[in-house]
């Protein structure tokens, strides 16, 4: 496999995993994007990092976006150039907003659009190597994908199905950040290993009315972003996110949790509105900031 172009540029979006009962398995595109540029050269790499991240991310070969450009090259057979690579990284981290994910699926995108056969990365094998490299295919899908994810695995491949979320419809999301970071890792420690088969069936009836809700009948987001497995056992590490978002849900806003937090993702509501609670419930409201992201259709860009 030969490479073919010497400088590609990636836009890949934030994503909010879970959904409340959607546990590591939906996840939805926020417009909030990382941009990637590069370019192959002869000799060492070099790595540039602004914004989110610079100058605590690593900008060697350990950078995350070009181990995962490693990969894909490796996968498609194409040879290990030098690179010169550029990150401009608006999606926070370790606030589970999927800034991870974004890195994975930009460094396979960048791959694609080096070698001289971009099919031998097209977007089922790019979701099976990133989820590999992830885990889960929950925030890798939306981020390759856009819009509303389901995903799963069978026989050991990444599968994902996009929800026709209609384009009249109320989803506005708002995300409210604080400053403080959680790791994923951190976050699934604080799990149990075991959950009543009542909590199950009932998180299992939500998930499948969340879909219903998103694609369907919004009025019933409430209802469906119900859940009893991870929210509020991941309190501990949390307590102003998770309370927070009891709150939002008490004032009748759907709010969840994003991802492994400890962010919240507020699927509809307007910064005005969702000021005052903000300061009502948390310590140190200068800690948190707010983000009208909308939900983003298109899923990563290669230019």
């Amino acid at each position: 496999m030969r490479i073919v172009r010497t400088a590609v540029r990636v836009e890949v979006p934030a994503t909010s995993a879970n959904l409340g009962p959607g546990f590591d398995a939906m996840g939805m595109a926020l417009g909030l994007a990382d941009t990637v540029e590069l370019e192959a050269v002869a000799g060492s790499s070099e790595v540039e990092v602004t914004g989110e991240g610079a100058g605590s991310v690593p900008t060697d070969e350990s950078h995350l976006v070009l181990r995962a450009l490693r990969v894909g090259l490796d996968h498609a057979g194409a040879p290990q150039p030098g690179v010169r690579m550029r990150c401009t990284n608006r999606i926070p981290h370790g606030r589970g907003l999927g800034s991870s994910a974004a890195a994975t699926v930009a460094g396979l995108l960048l791959a694609r659009g080096l070698v001289a056969a971009p099919e031998a990365l097209d977007d089922r094998a790019v979701l099976d190597l990133a989820t590999a490299m992830e885990g889960h295919p929950d925030n890798a899908a939306p981020a390759l994908l856009g819009g509303v994810t389901v995903s799963w695995t069978e026989d050991g491949r990444a599968r994902s199905a996009t929800l026709d979320v209609p384009e009249d419809t109320v989803l506005d999301p708002v995300v409210l950040l604080p400053a403080r970071e959680l790791s994923t890792r951190t976050a699934r420690g604080l799990l149990p290993e075991t959950v009543p088969h009542a909590d199950a069936a009932f998180t299992a009836g939500r998930a499948a009315l969340l879909v219903h809700a998103l694609t369907r009948d919004p009025s019933l987001l409430m209802e469906a972003t119900e859940e009893r497995l991870h929210q509020t056992q991941r309190a501990p590490g949390m307590p102003e996110s998770v309370e927070l978002m009891r709150v939002l849900r008490q004032e009748g806003y759907p709010a969840t949790i994003s991802g492994a937090g400890p962010s919240v993702l507020v699927m509809a509501g307007g910064d005005a509105e969702l000021a005052p609670l903000v300061r009502r419930v948390v310590s140190d409201p200068s800690a948190w900031r707010s983000a009208r992201v909308g939900l983003d259709r298109r899923g990563a860009r290669l230019c």
